[in-house]
């Protein structure tokens, strides 16, 4: 049975860890410590990067050295030792994982979609997004452009609705406030707002999000829709319907909420 747990680091960082059949790995590990103590004396068989900031890789040298464990990530990377690339399939933990390209954030990033092909449950495929794609978010455009973002954002938004989001940061009830702005009356959104604030009274995470969550309160995937349209024009002062164009006022909006 697959278990997936996040191990805080840092302010407020997720690194994803995957456990299966007495295998272990960690996705986007920024600091080695808190991996290592939560492997206690058990040991890494893998880690899996989604981009090249330091937050997301600053682990992989002393893990690497300590477990002598394969490395899966952009080519780009120092310590990758398994370069991977958009269309590739690999196995992890006996199960499948599709590497997706999603630039936009930076232009190495992938996205890794984890199917449970064994687990007789819709709720069997797993996305870890990294910072492209955040519960009722998404990232900054560091490297890349609106149009990349957005187009990468369409091919995580058409996933299954039941698919589960797991993100790497605890973003959520403020992204959620933002998008409270961009589309004042929607009640998914209010509901959702409640339902967070209830889980980080109680210390608890807000993710993994699902697909479906997302498509109902984050703005960034609601362009098309006329009201958070007409948000974005208001704070861009003028009206414009193409959805990149939405896309990239919210952006510069958030940028600055």
């Amino acid at each position: 049975m697959l278990t997936i747990s996040p191990i805080p680091a840092f302010n407020d960082n997720y690194i994803w860890h995957l456990k299966r059949d007495g295998q272990q790995w960690v996705v986007d590990p920024g600091d080695a410590a808190p991996v290592v103590e939560a492997l206690g004396d058990r040991p890494l068989d893998g880690i899996l990067i989604t981009h090249h900031h330091p937050d997301h890789t600053g682990g992989i040298a002393a893990l690497r050295k300590r477990y002598d464990c394969p490395v899966y990530g952009p080519a780009s990377i120092d310590g990758v030792t398994r370069p991977m690339a958009a269309g590739d399939n690999l196995e992890v933990l006996g199960l499948p994982v599709e590497v997706i390209d999603v630039p936009g954030h930076t232009l190495d990033h992938l996205a890794l979609v984890l199917r449970e092909t064994d687990s007789g449950s819709a709720n069997g495929i797993h996305l870890f997004c990294g910072d492209t794609l955040f519960a009722a978010g998404c990232g900054r455009l560091f490297e890349g452009t609106p149009a990349q973002m957005y187009a990468s954002l369409g091919k995580l938004s058409a996933l299954p609705p039941e698919t589960r989001v797991y993100c790497a940061h605890e973003y959520t009830l403020a992204n959620l406030k933002f998008a409270a702005a961009a589309e004042p009356g929607n009640n998914a959104i209010d509901n959702r707002i409640a339902e967070v604030e209830a889980m980080r009274a109680d210390k608890r995470p807000s993710l993994p999000s699902t697909i479906g969550e997302e498509l109902a309160t984050n703005p960034f995937l609601r362009c098309h829709v006329p009201a958070v349209a007409r948000r974005a024009a208001e704070r861009a002062g003028k009206e414009n319907t193409d959805e990149v164009e939405v896309f990239a006022s919210l952006r510069r909006w958030k940028d600055n909420f």
